[in-house]
Formats: C-alpha cells, structure tokens, sequence
C-alpha cells in the first residue's frame, strides 16, 4: 500500500530487503557481543536506550508529533517495574508486564489530553504533564524520592532464566531490543503506518480522505509511551535502580538528540544515535559537567552537516548514487 500525499512514492521491495538484510546484520554483530572484550553492560545500556529512541521515532518520525515528555513513560514503567519486583516480590516477566501496562494507562490518559492540541503546543503539553509527574513521584513514598529504588532483585525469568548472570540477562535485552524493533518496522511499513505518514505530510488532506486523524495519532502516542515504557522495564534489569533521572525532563531531551543524531524518521536511526550519546556519556564521564557541552557542539555539528542524521545522510548519498 503507498500513502495518500500528494508527492507518494511507492516503498520498493529492495529497499525493503536491504533493511531486513541491515537488520540480520545488526542482530548478529549484537549477538557476538559477550563473546568480544566489549563492555557488555555498556551495550545493554545502549540497547534500553536504543529501544526508547524507536519508540519516540515513531511518533516523531513518522506520525510528525514532537513531544518534549516521553520520559514520563520510561520513568513510569521503571518505577513500577521496581516497586513489583523488590516489594511485591513479582518474578521478572510480571514485573515487566506491570510497568509496560502502567506505561500504556499513561499513554491513553495523557495522549487524551494532548493529542487535541498540535504543534507547540502539543510539545508543551506533554512537558507539561511529564515535570507534573516528576513531581509527583519527588514526593510519592513508594518512589523513595530522590533515593529512588535502590537493590532490585534481577530474579528468575519463567523460572528459567537468571537474570543476576550477565550473559544471560544480555540474551534476554537483546531478545526483547529486537522483537520490539520488528514491531516497530512492521507498524510503520503497515496500511497504519502508511496513514500516520501522510498524517504527518499533510493532516488536511487525510482528513478530507475520511480518515479520523486524531483516533490515529492517538493510537500512535499510546504505542510509543507503551514501547518507551517497555524500553524502562527493562533498564531496571541492567542498572538495578530507578531513579528520577529517568523522569525529568533532560531525559526527554536525550531522546531528542539521539533520534536527531541518528536520523529522524529512519528505521535504524535512532539506534545509532543511542549508541553515540550513551558511548559519550560512558567515555567522556571524565570530563565531568563538560560532557553536556560536548553534546552540544556534537548536535550543532550535526544540525549543520548531517542535517538528515548519520543514516538519513547515508541513504540520501545512496539513493544520489543509483
């Protein structure tokens, strides 16, 4: 199915096989990991983060929507991930299906809210509604306030699975990084995906096509915060905390600056740009209060010279060059 804009191209089935082909690729170097000297918990760090920025790229990228407190859903399902797991004594899974189902609760309230509004205004809605929560949770017992949740159990996965083994709680990030990445490609190359893209081209004329934009939108929102949520649950297990980082608005922030490193709108942009901003923060953690500026320079750099992002600007030169 081709969208409905004006200027509609066709998605090709080469273009579709080379990124299936790219996405084989990705999962086997990701899969050798634990086997090189690479850092593994850096990488896992990454992937929690990489699976934030996809989530926040499809409402961004492809549905046009820009919102500055996405980190409210990541924060949340941390929270209550970390809160079944050390007090409620939930195994894994339960505690993961707990915090994905807080974070779409939110998606639906919140996305009620704000999906009315467009544009800005949209944008400080959602920011609006994220330092709301933030704090809420500041002052809420079972967050612990700034402490935060501290010593979380990592537990048994279906009785199985030992999450306190490094290896395998690596498997099991990258097992969940790349259903949810598959997700998110199969949504934005389906019949919906298709109506958030020409949503984002031109609202006027979709809407005149009879389709109710905003029920799309919507449901949209609702599936970034639920991934972004998915995204939380998950970083509990590598970092064994949830803290109020992950709720203020600077995390919304970095979410912004990696789907904009990494391409906006590209399907593995925003894992690259995970993985740059994650490894600056890892290898410049020296530098103290500077990292933040070097961030800066590097996204001026960026806006400047790679104003489509490390990927867009890759398939840009591709596609000159066929």
């Amino acid at each position: 199915m081709t969208t409905i804009t004006e200027n509609s191209v066709p998605t090709s089935g080469r273009s579709t096989s080379d990124e299936m082909v790219a996405f084989v690729i990705m999962a086997l170097l990701l899969a050798v990991v634990p086997f090189t000297g690479i850092y593994p918990y850096f990488v896992m760090q990454a992937l929690c983060f990489a699976l934030f920025a996809c989530a926040f790229n499809l409402l961004i990228g492809y549905s046009g929507l820009l919102s500055f407190g996405h980190a409210m859903f990541l924060g949340t399902a941390g929270y209550v991930t970390a809160h079944a797991l050390k007090v409620w004594g939930f195994s894994p899974e339960l505690g993961i299906v707990v915090g994905v189902l807080a974070a779409a609760a939110l998606g639906v309230v919140t996305g009620l809210i704000a999906i009315r509004r467009q544009g800005i205004y949209f944008s400080m809605i959602t920011l609006a509604l994220s330092q709301l929560l933030y704090f809420i949770y500041l002052q809420t017992p079972f967050t612990h306030g700034e402490d935060g949740i501290q010593g979380i159990p990592q537990g048994k996965m279906f009785g199985v699975l030992d999450l306190s083994n490094t290896t395998t709680l690596y498997f099991v990030i990258l097992a969940v990084f790349l259903l949810a990445f598959l997700l998110i490609y199969r949504t934005i190359n389906s019949p919906f995906g298709e109506v958030l893209k020409s949503i984002r081209e031109n609202e006027q004329r979709a809407i005149s096509l009879g389709y109710k934009t905003d029920q799309y939108k919507l449901l949209a929102f609702i599936l970034s915060g639920t991934l972004a949520g998915l995204a939380g649950s998950m970083k509990v297990f590598v970092a064994q905390n949830a803290s109020l980082t992950d709720v203020h608005w600077t995390m919304s922030g970095e979410v912004v600056l990696m789907t904009l490193v990494g391409g906006l709108g590209t399907v593995f942009g925003p894992l690259i740009g995970a993985f740059v901003i994650i490894a600056m923060q890892q290898y410049l953690a020296g530098f103290g209060q500077w990292v933040t500026v070097i961030q800066g320079a590097i996204f001026v750099i960026c806006v400047l010279t790679f104003r489509r992002g490390v990927i867009g600007e890759i398939a840009h030169y591709f596609k000159r060059s066929l």
